[in-house]
């Protein structure tokens, strides 16, 4: 006979459900990898190039990336914005420069206004294609899904569950990148499409910037 029925009278049974519930979620939790020991950028390339496409809602967009260690990055969207961060080495301030193509605008702002302003994003998920949890989650590995697409290169595939929600991610230890992501009916969310590891040429992170009109963000947040 089960030791809580020998023990405990039926006015017990809230305390047995709650200390039960509350061992499955320690072990549960307990059992999940650690989301920055898992992807994180250690040995990467000194520098990397990609290309992807991706899926948000309804809209396919394609973006570019090119990465130079932890100091220099360029990102183009859809042919109509182009992002640069600089960043010092060791340093965790970064400026932040957008090039708005089709309107011809140019902003600056730096990271901790941007924080300022609500807009909380960090080196990593911007140069890495991945944003870390916010809250609660279930990391493990799992078997590779039954897909169409291939990856461009080997990779390790986890499942992360977020919010009851699961993507499956394959996770390239040599480039530090996801190089496909899916959803849970393994609809690609994310595919990189071209990768390289080549070294850049300094120009890569030139500015080109004429004949755009200027906004300097941090002077209008430090003004209000």
């Amino acid at each position: 006979m089960n030791f809580f029925a020998l023990n405990f009278r039926p006015r017990h049974a809230r305390v047995i459900f709650f200390v039960a519930a509350t061992l499955c979620a320690a072990s549960s939790q307990a059992d999940s990898l650690d989301f920055d020991k898992v992807f994180n950028d250690k040995a990467e390339p000194a520098q990397v190039y990609f290309q992807a496409s991706y899926q948000l809602g309804a809209d396919k967009h394609e973006v570019q990336v090119w990465r130079d260690r932890h100091q220099h990055l360029k990102r183009r969207t859809d042919d109509a914005l182009e992002t640069f961060i600089f960043k010092q080495p060791k340093e965790l301030e970064w400026s932040m420069v957008v090039l708005d193509l089709k309107r011809k605008i140019r902003t600056d702002i730096d990271r901790t206004n941007l924080y300022r302003i609500g807009h909380f994003t960090d080196w990593f998920s911007m140069s890495h294609a991945l944003s870390r949890p916010a809250a609660a989650y279930q990391l493990t590995m799992t078997d590779k899904p039954l897909l169409q697409e291939k990856p461009v290169d080997n990779c390790n595939w986890y499942s992360l569950t977020r919010n009851s929600t699961e993507s499956k991610i394959c996770w390239s230890k040599k480039y530090r990148l996801p190089l496909l992501i899916t959803d849970s009916a393994s609809q690609v969310q994310w595919r990189v499409t071209k990768l390289s590891s080549k070294p850049m040429a300094a120009s890569t992170f030139d500015i080109h910037d004429d004949h755009f009109v200027r906004n300097n963000a941090n002077e209008d947040i430090h003004a209000d």
